[in-house]
Order: C-alpha cells, then structure tokens, then sequence
C-alpha cells in the first residue's frame, strides 16, 4: 500500500537527521585531530575507532535514500534532488572520515617533537575544515546557496594553508643538515587537510544542485581551466 505524503516526508526528515548526525561525527573527527597531533593517545584512539559508527550511518542513509526512490515513485523533482543529492554527501562525508583515521594513525606514528613544528597550522587547519564541513551540510540541509558560497571561500583558505605547510616543511629540510626523518609526513598531514576540505567543497556543490538542479564544480581548479579555455 502506498504510503501516505506525511510518512513520506517523515522518511525525508529521516534522512536529513542521518545525514546530520554522520556530519556532526565527521567535524567531532576532524577537531579531535588536533589533539590527536598535539600528543593525546585517547583522542587518536576514538577517532580511529569511529569506523563503525560512520559505517551504520552510511548505510542507515543509503538503505532509506533506496527505500524512497524503489517505493515514492515518481518523485518530484525537488525530492529527487534531495535524494541523489543525499547519496553523494553520504559518500563526500565517508571519505573524509576515513582520512581522519588516516591522519589519526600518522599522529601515532610520528614522534611529538616532530609533529610540534607544524602545530599552528595544523590547528587552524582542523578547526576551519571541520567548520567547513558544519557549513555545508547546513547549506544542503537549509538549501541556502550563500552558505554554500561561503565554503567555497574557505576552501580558498585552506588551499592558501596547504601552501604555506609546503614552504614550511620545505624550508624544515632544508634547515635539517641531513635529518629530514618524518618531515614527509608532516606535509602529508597537511595534505590530508586539504583533501578534506576539497570533499567539503563538493558537499556545497551538492547543496547547490539541491536549489538549482545543476551541478556545477565550482572551485579554483574550475576557474582555472576556465581561464585557460579562454585564453586568458
């Protein structure tokens, strides 16, 4: 029997909740790596053993969003774009919890002394990519294309971040009379960051084919090869 247009809607409120729930994990994540770099065991520990939880909420999210489209067919189109909207943060969301995890084991691996000489910007970096990543499921959830044009903005930040880890650890090698051990990894961190922030983009690109029903990249390496398509 088909279901009615209010248990339909609960089934969307459903949705967002899991959604909402596995981006709260993702950004709790992302902020315990800055302890996790500054030396704390237990903050590396819960994060790595945070597998599991993110896995039930995946597939909580995957296992509705199919419900919906094997059983509320047709949808209308601005449930459709909920929907497969949905799938991709889902999968946006994942992957930059599985490289906390990443970035959790390396904080293990790497002695204090070394990772202390990256500290303020892996600081900054954590609190502006897991802000990042609140603020665009917020602009999914409340389909508010200025929210989402706001995490394009930062995404610039942490790009800007990135570059100043790279002349950082560069100039750390250079400076190391030969003792350049874990400096690689350091950048790497960095790296990580960076990839993080690149999946928060993508989630407000999500938030933006949620309202206009197009999907367009929009990023520095977009406008980029824009220009060159150009010939500017």
């Amino acid at each position: 029997m088909p279901t009615t247009r209010s248990e339909f809607l609960k089934q969307l409120d459903e949705v967002q909740s899991y959604i909402d729930r596995l981006a709260e994990k993702t950004a709790s994540d992302i902020r315990a790596l800055n302890l996790a770099l500054k030396g704390d065991e237990g903050a590396a520990r819960g994060v790595i053993a945070g597998r599991k939880a993110e896995r039930r909420l995946r597939e909580a999210i995957e296992s509705n969003c199919l419900d919906i489209m094997l059983l509320q067919q047709p949808l209308i189109a601005g449930d459709l774009r909920f929907v497969s909207g949905s799938f991709r943060v889902v999968s946006d969301l994942t992957h930059i919890d599985e490289m906390t995890r990443d970035v959790a084991y390396l904080a293990q691996t790497v002695p204090l002394e070394a990772l202390d000489r990256m500290q303020p910007q892996f600081s900054k970096a954590a609190e502006r990519v897991a802000v990042m990543v609140e603020t665009a499921v917020k602009a999914f959830r409340e389909q508010d294309t200025e929210l989402a044009e706001q995490v394009f903005a930062m995404d610039d930040k942490i790009d800007a971040m990135y570059e100043e880890a790279e002349k950082a650890v560069v100039k750390l090698i250079r400076e190391a009379d030969g003792d350049a051990k874990y400096l690689p990894e350091l950048l790497m961190v960095a790296k990580y960051f960076e990839r993080m922030a690149d999946d928060g983009e993508r989630i407000a690109n999500w938030a933006m084919f949620r309202v206009t029903g197009k999907h367009e990249v929009h990023s520095q390496q977009s406008v980029v090869e824009k220009s060159e398509a150009a010939g500017e």
